[in-house]
């Protein structure tokens, strides 16, 4: 939701809203207000590194224009470049595994972590406008579309916000609606069939429906906060087509075969966002925690800190904190025994099982002096880890670590000007 600040309040509460927004903001292009003038062009460039797996490269673009009514225009380009490598939920095993991927058949052996290497690019282009309804409401409207070599997602976005009590509480509703559809390399496999199974070569569809409400409230000339809910409802094919299951021997624990997994037609996802804006004399403090359940059965908890350090030149130091973990999905399993009928589901996907990350990084944003426009720099390091346990509940079985750590780094660069 879009937090403001009265209109009535001193210049430093002005800056309270500003900040709230630099809160919500999602990327480093989009940390810096827009200058006071008529038209606003942002761009910026994300690199993202996995230790061995996977590399992007995304640069966007973001024109935003104000009109003399307060109407806002804006319109947003991206590429996403993704190459690397991927797990492919199997585990480790001596024996030659083969899994059909994005970029063709890969096969592993041996005993480290089984992969399929892949790459991709995806387009993504994004329009949206906001207009005043009086003095008090608000309404935003968005619609975005994007593509991949297996993927493709048409939507739109619709919310409207609402200042009340002179201005020091804001409502907002708001819901969306995405029209997406699914074509894997090689064809749709059978779920949890050996070889894949019966492949279907037809586009798959998934239909994505969200519903939003927030609050925000000015606590004090110096303090904002807010809560946001959100319930996602997701029909149609929702199996990753390329992540496989191993099957282990019922006794040892030993891989003797995989099947493709399956998932749900239907997932119902459901989130809290709880929001601190605080001003002190010069810096600004930001907390976020965030509690998130669906019907799969996976929790997640996520609390965020952030600390803008103003420094003189109009430059700015924000050091970045983040926790989070989950808990497993009800489908995920570490493998399945062989003794055992196959669950009507299963997955081995590490983004469905056990795991923590912790996250620590920094923006700096800053002038170069007789020049226009604003830079921003962000760097952060992840250290992401699961947790170690036996395939299809074999006490007597080897310990499995499905999920070794993992290190993470990414870099965004990014440059805001008016005009």
């Amino acid at each position: 939701m879009q937090l403001e600040a009265a209109p009535r309040g001193s210049r430093l509460r002005t800056r309270l809203g500003a900040a709230a927004c630099l809160l919500l903001a999602s990327s480093a292009a989009h940390a810096q207000a827009p200058d006071s003038t008529a038209n606003t062009l942002e761009a910026s460039t994300l690199l993202y590194g996995e230790n061995k797996r996977t590399n992007v490269l995304e640069p966007a673009a973001r024109f935003t224009h104000l009109f003399g009514g307060g109407q806002i225009l804006s319109a947003e380009l991206g590429l996403d470049v993704m190459t690397g490598a991927t797990p492919t939920g199997a585990r480790a095993s001596n024996q030659v595994q083969t899994v059909t991927s994005a970029s063709g058949s890969t096969s592993t052996s041996g005993t480290e972590i089984p992969t399929a290497h892949f790459k991709d690019a995806r387009g993504v282009f994004d329009l949206g406008l906001q207009t005043p309804l009086g003095r008090l409401l608000r309404a935003e409207a968005g619609a975005h579309v994007s593509r991949e070599k297996d993927y493709r997602s048409l939507g739109g976005t619709a919310r409207l916000s609402a200042d009340l009590f002179q201005r020091l509480v804001t409502v907002s509703a708001g819901g969306g609606y995405d029209d997406d559809g699914v074509f894997p390399v090689g064809g749709t496999p059978e779920g949890l069939t050996i070889d894949r199974g019966v492949v279907r070569y037809d586009v798959q569809p998934k239909r994505v429906e969200t519903a939003t409400v927030g609050i925000s409230r000015i606590l004090t000339r110096r303090w904002m906060v807010s809560l946001d809910a959100s319930r996602t409802r997701e029909r149609g094919y929702l199996t990753e087509p390329y992540k496989i299951v191993t099957i282990v021997t019922s006794e040892e624990g030993i891989p003797v075969a995989t099947v493709t997994e399956k998932r749900p037609a239907t997932r119902v996802r459901r989130s809290l966002l709880g929001s601190s804006v605080y001003h002190l004399e010069k810096d600004i403090l930001y907390l976020t925690y965030r509690y998130y359940w669906d019907d799969w059965g996976l929790r997640s908890h996520t609390a965020d800190a952030r600390y803008r350090i103003e420094l003189p030149a109009e430059t700015f130091l924000q050091p970045h904190v983040r926790f989070y973990t989950q808990s497993a999905a009800d489908l995920f399993t570490f493998g399945l025994r062989d003794d055992q009928p196959l669950p009507p589901y299963a997955s081995s996907d590490q983004r469905l099982g056990p795991l923590r990350s912790v996250t620590l990084g920094a923006t700096v944003g800053f002038r170069v002096p007789s020049q226009p426009g604003r830079f921003t720099l962000r760097a952060e390091w992840i250290h992401q880890w699961g947790r170690v346990g036996t395939a299809g509940g074999i006490q007597s079985g080897p310990p499995v670590d499905l999920f070794p750590p993992l290190e993470i780094g990414t870099l965004v660069a990014g440059y805001s000007v008016g005009f």
